[in-house]
């Protein structure tokens, strides 16, 4: 299943980016999948050090390496697009 399909595993994701940038205040079943990420708009306010951090998660748990900074900003745009990525069928 394509992973903007998934609510299951869409959730999962959003539940380990929230935990691993410390915004466990964010619900993570109350976070739009098409917001963006690293967006002034976005309720969650993700600097250089979240995305490093985003970027480790991947890494460890999904063995995505995103070491190009082009390449992650337009991979990890909103959760459904990382869904897609990680979940392409």
């Amino acid at each position: 299943m394509k992973g903007s399909l998934d609510t299951e595993f869409k959730l999962k994701l959003k539940y380990m980016i929230l935990e691993e940038c410390d915004r466990e205040e964010i619900s993570a079943s109350e976070l739009a999948d098409d917001v963006e990420l690293f967006s002034d708009q976005s309720e969650l306010e993700f600097d250089s050090v979240d995305g490093l951090q985003i970027s480790m998660l991947l890494q460890r748990h999904f063995n995505l390496r995103l070491v190009d900074p082009k390449e992650f900003r337009r991979i990890v745009t909103t959760i459904n697009n990382l869904a897609d990525h990680l979940q392409p069928e």
